[in-house]
């Protein structure tokens, strides 16, 4: 049947590869932060047990595997499993078999990783959750290296890239008047949640320079979306802005996965060809020895095509709504979701000190010994780390603390771990102060934090400037 050739990418194949391998090592980071973070955070004895919202929750926010029951044992299995099936897609190995192969593979992540999710709470109520789930989703119907991927399922990608992009270029325009008057970026570097080690020195840059990054940020978010659907170069050179966009933001911050996945998504619009003009040594006729489609699976592709358009239908209404949805799902499956991400740009940088004492009353006098967070800004003279594309969930919690109600239900617990030195809790930060030793008393204090301009940095050696506020929380023991 020759009409199914005129649904064959034949050259895209090294963007199918791309984003097979990028998605699958995205999502591999993923399962691994769960791994380490999600007994201490969510686990039989964590800050929000899931065992509690399960026996009190009637609907759960989505399908999860714990439904039934769960315990960490059963965690860990989710997540090994989830981690041997992403690198097993790294490494080339589902995309060797028939088109089903990977299919079930990538189709098992999502299942595994929605299952997380949507038992996550507070914790994994981030946008680019629910972008990964519907990443993994997609990727199930990029088929196998023995045929052509379908035109269907990279428009897919490409239509997932412009939510993505084009609803967080909308969510900016009808947020905060500093994207309008082209200040927004003047605080972003150093107000942002969790700054990497660049950021003071792109904070620095001057005025006109971020002038020019909010100009930037809006052209590449309200206008080139739309020529992602151009085909040839066109379309290659709105991915590579794309991809440049994304990899500044990637420099000057730490932003879990969400910068790193929409490199890997956007990438996919660069065809075979503008890949061997920047590169020689990839082939231009990449997937040209690939096999016919075969009837079968055009058909399960074209049915996940026409499930997609017709899920699109409130997504496409909330783009051009006034009252804008940023991260929403409109299905209990997580897919063709609502995107966007900072609105409003806090001006302000407050974050919560946590300290303890060990003394019997604590005075004024007493030693208060500070909890070092392994992302979060405390130690005016450290350098930021480069964190991402691994999450460090509590410390971005901890940066919304100020920015909402500070006695958060999580919070208080992690204090009463902190008087209990639990050592699954205190393997969350950098530092425990009391090595080991439990404090008598607690306490959380507001600070307002600033990143030292040269001249300070050349004088004291501290990055970051410091200015207590007020006490918030405390002193409070387990009694």
């Amino acid at each position: 049947m020759d009409w199914l050739n005129w649904f064959d990418a034949h050259d895209y194949e090294f963007a199918r590869q791309v984003l097979q391998r990028g998605v699958a090592a995205l999502a591999f980071v993923a399962f691994l932060s769960t791994l380490n973070q999600f007994r201490p955070l969510l686990g039989e004895h964590g800050l929000l047990p899931v065992p509690e919202l399960l026996r009190i929750a009637p609907r759960l926010r989505g399908p999860t595997l714990f439904r039934w029951g769960y315990t960490d044992r059963r965690l860990v299995a989710v997540a090994v499993a989830g981690l041997v099936l992403a690198a097993s897609v790294v490494a080339g190995l589902p995309q060797l078999g028939p088109p089903w192969v990977p299919m079930l593979v990538f189709g098992a992540l999502w299942i595994l990783y929605l299952s997380i999710v949507n038992v996550g709470q507070t914790f994994y109520g981030f946008g680019w959750e629910m972008l990964l789930c519907e990443a993994l989703f997609i990727m199930a119907f990029l088929g196998s290296n023995d045929q052509p991927p379908s035109i269907l399922i990279l428009v897919a990608v490409w239509w997932l890239v412009f939510r993505l992009e084009f609803g967080a270029g909308m969510i900016k325009i009808r947020g905060g008047i500093e994207w309008r008057d082209l200040t927004a970026l003047m605080y972003h570097h150093e107000t942002q949640p969790m700054p990497g080690p660049l950021s003071r020195q792109a904070h620095l840059l001057p005025t006109w320079f971020h002038r020019g990054e909010v100009l930037g940020n809006h052209f590449a978010q309200l206008i080139v979306p739309f020529l992602l659907f151009v085909p040839g170069p066109v379309g290659s050179a709105a991915a590579a802005v794309i991809v440049l966009t994304q990899l500044w933001l990637i420099v000057t911050g730490n932003f879990a996965w969400l910068n790193w996945i929409t490199v890997v998504l956007g990438a996919s619009a660069i065809s075979d060809s503008v890949w061997h003009w920047l590169i020689p040594a990839i082939p231009a006729d990449l997937g040209t020895d690939a096999a016919a489609t075969p009837l079968w699976w055009f058909v399960i592709v074209a049915a996940v095509a026409v499930l997609i358009l017709v899920l699109s239908v409130r997504p496409v209404q909330n783009l051009f709504s006034r009252r804008q949805l940023m991260n929403a799902s409109f299905n209990r499956w997580m897919l063709v979701n609502a995107y966007g991400a900072f609105g409003t740009v806090t001006k302000r940088r407050i974050e919560i000190i946590v300290e303890g004492t060990l003394a019997d009353v604590p005075e004024l006098d007493s030693e208060w010994r500070e909890y070092h967070f392994k992302g979060k800004p405390g130690d005016v003279r450290a350098i930021p780390r480069q964190w991402a594309p691994y999450h460090l969930r509590l410390d971005w919690l901890m940066w919304f603390l100020p920015l909402g109600r500070m006695w958060e239900p999580w919070f208080e617990v992690f204090l009463a771990r902190l008087l209990e030195a639990d050592a699954p809790t205190l393997r969350l930060l950098a530092i425990d102060p009391f090595d080991g030793a439990t404090p008598r008393w607690v306490r959380a204090r507001a600070y307002h934090y600033r990143f030292s301009t040269r001249a300070e940095f050349r004088a004291t050696g501290d990055r970051w400037v410091r200015t207590f506020e007020r006490e918030v929380i405390g002193p409070a023991g387990l009694r």
